[in-house]
């Protein structure tokens, strides 16, 4: 009982379902999710570890980056019906075409340089 719980309380959440939209689309890293969501890292990156460890996403090291990823064929069954269910139920949201548009502007070499001359006070 307590992991359907968990499976839906990890879908209670706006952002995570953002997060779970956006990475339909792609692989991404915890910048270009901040970027989109206009979140803080830390907060992002909970919102992730969460949705990790419920069984919706995955991640992977990537050099100095940990990308995240949705494979809807390593899902569990019970978390591949859920999905399906939310993505069929925020096909229409505006907020979700809005972070689809400026997900396809963001570009992750992009967003580090900017914020490595942010921290060298360039910018």
């Amino acid at each position: 009982m307590r992991s359907v719980v968990k499976k839906f309380k990890a879908l209670s959440d706006p952002n995570r379902i953002r997060i779970l939209k956006m990475l339909e689309q792609k692989q991404l890293a915890v910048s270009e999710i901040t970027f989109v969501l206009g979140l803080l890292t830390s907060t992002v990156s909970q919102h992730l570890s969460l949705l990790r460890d419920w069984g919706f996403i995955q991640d992977v090291k990537e050099g100095k980056w940990v990308i995240y990823h949705l494979d809807k064929k390593e899902m569990n069954e019970s978390c591949r019906e859920l999905f399906f269910l939310v993505s069929r139920g925020t096909e229409n949201l505006n907020v979700i075409h809005q972070d689809a548009e400026k997900l396809k502007k963001t570009n992750l070499f992009d967003l580090c340089k900017g914020h490595a001359k942010e921290q060298k006070g360039i910018l």
